[in-house]
């Protein structure tokens, strides 16, 4: 099952995708995002030295690195 997240504000749940993107360098990076459905990428757990966060103007859940 894919992780998911609530929002407070409008009570909307939203799934974690990742993604794996190369840069022009050559470099590989991966992306998260989250989405109102769960589509091809979705993730069931929190990556590692991630927490998850609210956007208090639109109620968007934001994935932060933790300090």
């Amino acid at each position: 099952m894919p992780f998911q997240v609530v929002s407070k504000k409008s009570g909307k749940t939203y799934y974690l995708h990742a993604r794996e993107q190369t840069l022009r360098n050559g470099h590989k990076v991966t992306l998260y995002f989250f989405s109102t459905e769960p589509r091809e990428g979705a993730i069931d757990a929190l990556p590692k030295g991630y927490v998850v966060s609210e956007s208090n103007r639109t109620g968007l859940p934001i994935l932060k690195k933790s300090r």
